[in-house]
């Protein structure tokens, strides 16, 4: 797994913390010190606490479990959208619905009414039904698609949520918490990384910040598809090896058959 070069973060800006008056003191370990009214935040515990995050992110690809992305502001919104589509992982990058983690079962239902209206669209049926009526169904369609398009493979909670803004979605996290579901963030100096299981201390606000962590986690969920992908390669060439071990072992330990005594049978 690659680690991410501390002049990576530099360039990205991801050491820019908020004004002093508007710190959190809880990420005061995270601070390296304060210039012009701004805290700096120390990019060496920034480069500790992403490769935490990495290598947790990993692992739960390599289970084959879903980790969901929640960005919900203007200059994360296209990031988030165009770097986790390409790891196949669920995001919300408009509206936070409500209950979408305490209350998963109904928002399934509305998942599950999008391709209703998918099949009634592709339905002959549909063609009867009056342009006004058509009209709305696509409208409805098009809201849904909006606001859900993006976990409509989500079967299941995810295994964990990753956050840009823990104080702009504090509904999701909330909601994670509360499901103790593991949680991943970009935490900023006004913020309080003790919410968070796997806190990054990093500027929250600029697109390269977000850019440059966003993509060392996908990189690491990658990795940990592809090792999960390996494996199931590689899983029957070793049941065929186990298997054919096995058939040696009993050979070699079943006892050789004994030799029947001979009746001897006297001429007459």
């Amino acid at each position: 797994m690659s680690r991410v070069q501390f002049e990576e973060l530099l360039d990205a800006g991801c050491h820019f913390g908020h004004l002093k008056r508007k710190w959190n003191p809880a990420m005061a370990p995270y601070i390296f010190m304060e210039k012009n009214g701004i805290h700096i935040i120390d990019l060496y515990k920034t480069m500790d606490k992403l490769d935490e995050a990495c290598a947790a992110a990993k692992q739960i690809a390599r289970s084959g479990r879903k980790i969901l992305f929640v960005a919900t502001k203007k200059q994360a919104k296209e990031t988030v959208a165009s770097m986790v589509k390409e790891v196949g992982m669920p995001y919300v990058t408009e509206r936070w619905p409500g209950g979408m983690l305490t209350n998963f079962f109904t928002i399934r239902k509305a998942v599950k009414k999008m391709s209703d209206i998918d099949r009634l669209i592709e339905s002959p049926q549909f063609n009867n039904i009056s342009k006004r009526e058509r009209l709305q169904i696509q409208r409805e369609r098009a809201k849904l698609e909006k606001n859900l398009g993006s976990i409509a493979d989500l079967n299941r909670l995810p295994a964990a949520v990753f956050i840009v803004d823990i104080m702009k979605e504090h509904i999701a996290l909330a909601e994670a918490r509360k499901l103790a579901i593991p949680t991943f963030a970009i935490v900023d100096t006004n913020t309080d990384p003790r919410m968070v299981d796997y806190p990054v201390p990093a500027n929250d606000d600029a697109s390269k910040s977000i850019a440059v962590i966003l993509n060392a986690i996908c990189e690491a969920i990658k990795e940990g598809l592809n090792e999960r992908e390996m494996n199931k390669d590689a899983q029957p060439l070793l049941d065929e090896m186990s298997e054919a071990e096995e058939t040696t072992e009993e050979t070699e330990e079943a006892p050789a058959p004994k030799e029947g005594k001979r009746r001897r049978i006297s001429a007459k």
